[in-house]
């Protein structure tokens, strides 16, 4: 390594996320005790990394990698390697999987360091869940399969959000609901959602989308039925449903809650890939106030009943059954450099990306 690196990272205006900017910084490569740095070789783009603006405050996503200027630095999930090491037992040329901003470098502080895994326990990752701020070490993972690194970006993170909403919703009995209301159902999170309640085969689901991606949802099919956002009122009213809003659009949250009222047994929110839609007050509605899921807490709960193996062994078990699914509709898209990061950024915060598509972008 140079005495010198370039740090270069696309950060979004946390007030207006279509404001985009390209931050420089020289490092001199003066490294403090355990700090690691790590070179980001790629990085998954998807709606899920709206939802990350969207809850940057509420659940602290802006906090992973600090930004100036009332900017921020947008989480992604990607893979690392390690180019300098002050730590003892972590080596040049680790192959790491983890959190990391849109750009070329990362630097952490190493800490709670395992076979398979270490945490970034720099001070202001304190706060997070140790699910936000691990790193797991590829090189010592038997499971990892170089051919699907892309789709495991693109898939991994969201797969687990939805594998714990499902295996909470079971845990509850899903409230005494017979079938679920998914939104956004041409998002990622969404169809793994819809895929594991049919897997599981004790619910019925419906999925709510555009009318442009109907026929790209009804071609999966995962879902049981799939209905357009102007057709809601279409639904029956008499069953007892969940919903699981993945959208953010809270007029349609309103409708749905307005038309099952009582029978609305449970509203829980997890996405916002309609984030232009979001305002509006949801504390009043008919049926189950709606309520943000809460992963870690779900993570936590079932590494304490079954052991963090054990968790991990189901979850990797599922979810390579899901990539074998998803090899009939993702299309992977790859790009390179701060314009292309950019621009697909952009591109998705506007809804024009295919639902097909899966996004892997490096900045160099």
């Amino acid at each position: 390594m140079a005495d010198e690196v370039q740090f270069k990272t696309v950060e979004v205006r946390r007030d207006n996320w279509s404001d985009t900017r390209l931050v420089e910084e020289t490092f001199s490569a003066d490294m403090l005790d355990d700090q690691v740095l790590i070179r980001v070789k790629k990085f998954a783009l998807t709606a899920n990394n709206i939802s990350y603006c969207a809850a940057g405050d509420f659940l602290g996503y802006w906090g992973f990698f600090p930004a100036e200027d009332g900017y921020g630095r947008v989480p992604a999930m990607g893979y690392g390697e390690v180019v300098i090491s002050n730590h003892a037992e972590i080596n040049v040329g680790e192959l790491l999987w983890g959190f990391y901003p849109m750009g070329n470098y990362l630097l952490v502080k190493a800490g709670n360091v395992r076979k398979g895994g270490f945490n970034d326990v720099s001070e202001h990752r304190a706060a997070y869940s140790p699910l936000y701020s691990g790193f797991t070490r590829v090189n010592n993972n038997s499971g990892h399969e170089p051919a699907r690194e892309d789709q495991d970006l693109l898939l991994r993170g969201l797969y687990l959000t939805s594998w714990l909403v499902e295996d909470f919703m079971f845990e509850n009995d899903t409230f005494g609901a017979e079938t679920y209301l998914i939104t956004s159902a041409s998002s990622k999170t969404s169809i793994a959602l819809g895929y594991l309640t049919r897997e599981r085969g004790n619910m019925k689901s419906i999925g709510i989308t555009s009318e442009g991606n109907r026929a790209f949802c009804e071609s999966l099919g995962c879902y049981d039925a799939i209905i357009s956002y102007d057709e809601l009122d279409s639904l029956d009213a008499s069953q007892p449903v969940v919903m699981v809003d993945m959208a953010g659009n809270t007029s349609v949250v309103r409708s749905l809650h307005e038309h099952f009222g009582d029978r609305m047994k449970f509203s829980c929110k997890v996405g916002a890939t309609h984030f232009d839609e979001m305002d509006g007050d949801t504390t009043d509605l008919p049926g189950a106030t709606p309520e943000f899921f809460f992963a870690p807490g779900q993570v936590q709960k079932r590494n304490e009943e079954w052991g963090a193996g054990e968790v991990e062994r189901r979850v990797g078990s599922s979810l390579r059954n899901f990539q074998v699914f998803s090899d009939e509709w993702l299309k992977v898209v790859h790009g390179e450099g701060p314009e292309a990061i950019t621009d697909t950024f952009l591109k998705v915060l506007a809804g024009k990306a295919s639902p097909a598509d899966g996004f892997i972008l490096s900045m160099e």
